[in-house]
């Protein structure tokens, strides 16, 4: 079973950057569909990113502009690029991953999902 493992969590000020990184293992991260999750305490989990292949992604809308996902093949590592972090991206991260053949799309709905990292806890200070 492919692992998944988050590293990048971290406090910043609002209007500051940081990079997302997950660690996948046991599998190359090309056979996926690879998602990035956040949840806040009493709320639903919502997805950020995902992307398939190499180049077709998706953004929730009020990340666009603002945070990137790309796969790194050579080190199968799924990254997000955060920029321009608002308060309201506080949250706990989570990258997901399906494999690719059983996608529904590869969209933000975590349902789709198999496998799961621990989490990050990212930060934003006003």
């Amino acid at each position: 079973q492919v692992q998944l493992v988050e590293s990048g969590g971290v406090s910043v000020q609002a209007g500051g950057s940081l990079r997302q990184s997950c660690a996948v293992s046991k599998y190359a991260i090309a056979q996926f569909c690879m998602g990035w999750f956040r949840q806040v305490p009493g709320k639903e989990r919502e997805g950020v990113a995902s992307i398939v292949n190499f180049v077709a992604t998706k953004y929730l809308d009020s990340v666009k502009g603002r945070f990137t996902i790309s796969k790194d093949n050579t080190t199968n590592t799924l990254e997000l690029q955060l920029n321009s972090l608002e308060p309201e991206d506080s949250a706990m991260y989570y990258c997901a991953a399906v494999e690719s053949w059983r996608s529904k799309g590869c969209g933000l709905d975590s349902i789709e999902y198999s496998y799961w990292g621990q989490g990050t806890q990212v930060y934003v200070s006003s």
